[in-house]
C-alpha cells in the first residue's frame, strides 16, 4: 500500500483517486530513499512505474501552501517530446490536490509562448535538453536555485548525442541538494562518466537485469528473403494475429513512409511517426493509437521511448534495431505494467548478426516460427560461429610485396620507318637542307 510511504495525506489522496494500489518493484526500492534526500541511481524497464518514483517524493518536497513563486525548484529532463509531455501529466494527475504548478518546454512549440510560461515560474519544469538550452540562452531560464534534477531515460539521452546538452543543464542546477538518474538499460561507459560527474554517493538500484526487461512479452523471429518477402511477412501478421493495437518499426524515415503508404491502400487504420513529422502531426499520431482512432503506428525508434498506450499488444520490428538497448525499448512498448505481449522481428540475411548480437546481450534466445503461408528460402546461415554469427567468406591474403615486385609491362618497339634519302649538292661533297614549304 502507498500509505506505508511517509508522503503528504494530499498525494495520497491523489494516489487513491487514480487507484493506485500496489506499488510497483522500483518505486518500493526508490521512494523510501528518495524521501530520505538520497542521490539515486536506478535501472527499471520501461513500464514499470518509475515515474511515480521520482514524481512522488519531488511533490512530497515541494507540497506546502499557495504562495509567489521566486524561482524554479525542480527540473525534470527527458530525451523526447512524446516521454516529456507524457510525464507532465502524471505530474499534473498526482498534484491534483496541491498548489504545485508544473510546466514543459520542448522542441516544436511556439518559443515565445514558451518564454512567457517562464516568466510565471513553475515549481517544476519538464523538458527535452535542447529547448532548454535555447531558452537559458536567450535569457529566458534560470536555473540557480533548482533543489531537485531527474534525468530520466539518462541512456537514451546520451545516445541521441546529448552528452555535452545534459552536463551544461547540470551546470546550472549547481546549487540543486538532490540528483535522480533513471535509466532502462545499465547503459555504457559514457553514462557511467556522466554518473560521476553528477551524482554524488549515490544508491544504486538494480530493479531489473537486462533479460529480464521484456519478460512478459514472447520474442519470435521469422526469417525472410528480402525487403519485399518480409512485407508479405507483415502483411500476414497483421490479418491474422490478433491484436488490439500494434507498432511497426523501422530503421528508417523512408522506409517508415513506403510501409504506412501501402498500409492505407489496403485500408488499414494507420498512421506513420518519424522526426521529419511536425510537433502538431506526431500529437495526433500517439492521440489517434491512445484513443482508438488508430489501431497501427509505423514508426521510427523516435517513438521507441516514452509511448506508454493502453492495449499495444503487438510490436514488429521490420527492421532488426542496431543495438539491445534499443530492442529492449522497442519491445519495452508491449507487455507493459504486467501485461502480455507480443514481439515479431523479421530477419534477413543482412539482420542476421545484429538479431545474434542481441540475443547474446539479452543472454536469451528468440523463438524461431515459420509461418507455412508465407515461406521463403533463407533459414539462417549454413555456418554459425560460436559467438552465434554467421561465418563469412575468407578472402584471399594479397602478398603487397610479390605484387609489388611483378615487372612492368614492356613497351613494344616503335615501328621502323623508312628515312627520307638525303640531299646533296651538286658536287656531291655538302648535305642539303631541306627547306619548309612556305605558308600559303
Amino acid at each position: 500500500m502507498f500509505s506505508q510511504f511517509a508522503l503528504h495525506e494530499r498525494l495520497l489522496k491523489a494516489v487513491a483517486e487514480l487507484k493506485f494500489v500496489e506499488p510497483t518493484p522500483v518505486q518500493v526500492a526508490a521512494i523510501p530513499l528518495a524521501l530520505q534526500g538520497r542521490d539515486l541511481r536506478v535501472t527499471a524497464q520501461t513500464g514499470s512505474g518509475k515515474t511515480a518514483a521520482f514524481v512522488l517524493p519531488i511533490l512530497n518536497r515541494l507540497i506546502g501552501p499557495a504562495k509567489v513563486r521566486v524561482s524554479i525548484r525542480a527540473v525534470i529532463l527527458l530525451p523526447t517530446r512524446e516521454l516529456a509531455q507524457q510525464t507532465l501529466k502524471e505530474v499534473e494527475r498526482f498534484s491534483q490536490f496541491t498548489f504545485i504548478k508544473s510546466g514543459l518546454i520542448t522542441g516544436g512549440e511556439d518559443f515565445k509562448v514558451q518564454a512567457a510560461m517562464l516568466r510565471k515560474v513553475p515549481d517544476i519544469l519538464i523538458g527535452t535538453p535542447g529547448r532548454l538550452l535555447e531558452q537559458l540562452n536567450a535569457g529566458n531560464l534560470d536555473l540557480k536555485e533548482v533543489e531537485v534534477l531527474v534525468l530520466d531515460e539518462a541512456d537514451r539521452m546520451l545516445d541521441m548525442g546529448f552528452a555535452e546538452d545534459v552536463q551544461r543543464l547540470c551546470d546550472e542546477c549547481g546549487n540543486r541538494e538532490q540528483t535522480l538518474l533513471f535509466s532502462a538499460t545499465t547503459g555504457g561507459a559514457s553514462l557511467r562518466d556522466m554518473i560521476g560527474k553528477v551524482l554524488k554517493s549515490p544508491e544504486h538500484l538494480l530493479v531489473n537485469n537486462v533479460s529480464d526487461l521484456s519478460e512478459n512479452t514472447r520474442q519470435q523471429v521469422v526469417m525472410a528473403d528480402h525487403n519485399v518477402h518480409k512485407e508479405q511477412i507483415l502483411n500476414w501478421l497483421l490479418a491474422n494475429e490478433t491484436y488490439q493495437k500494434a507498432i511497426i518499426f523501422t530503421n528508417t524515415r523512408a522506409m517508415a513512409d513506403r510501409i504506412y503508404g501501402r498500409l492505407v491502400a489496403q485500408e488499414y487504420k494507420a498512421f506513420v511517426l518519424h522526426g521529419e513529422k511536425d510537433q502538431k502531426d506526431r500529437k495526433l499520431a500517439i492521440d489517434r493509437l491512445k484513443q482508438g482512432g488508430v489501431k497501427i503506428l509505423v514508426a521510427t525508434d523516435v517513438a521507441a521511448r516514452g509511448l506508454d498506450v493502453d492495449g499495444l499488444d503487438l510490436v514488429i520490428n521490420f527492421d532488426m534495431p542496431r543495438s539491445g538497448d534499443e530492442y529492449v525499448h522497442r519491445v519495452g512498448r508491449t507487455g507493459r505494467a504486467g501485461n502480455e505481449g507480443l514481439a515479431i522481428s523479421l530477419i534477413c540475411h543482412g539482420d542476421f548478426n545484429l538479431m545474434s548480437s542481441i540475443e547474446r546481450y539479452l543472454k536469451q534466445q528468440f523463438e524461431r516460427r515459420v509461418i507455412k503461408e508465407v515461406k521463403g528460402t533463407y533459414s539462417g546461415p549454413k555456418k554459425v560461429k560460436a559467438s552465434g554469427k554467421a561465418v563469412g567468406v575468407k578472402k584471399k591474403k594479397v602478398d603487397k610485396k610479390a605484387a609489388g615486385a611483378k615487372a612492368a609491362p614492356k613497351r613494344k618497339p616503335a615501328p621502323n620507318r623508312p628515312k627520307a634519302p638525303a640531299l646533296v649538292s651538286q658536287d656531291g661533297l655538302a648535305p642539303l637542307k631541306r627547306r619548309k614549304p612556305a605558308a600559303e
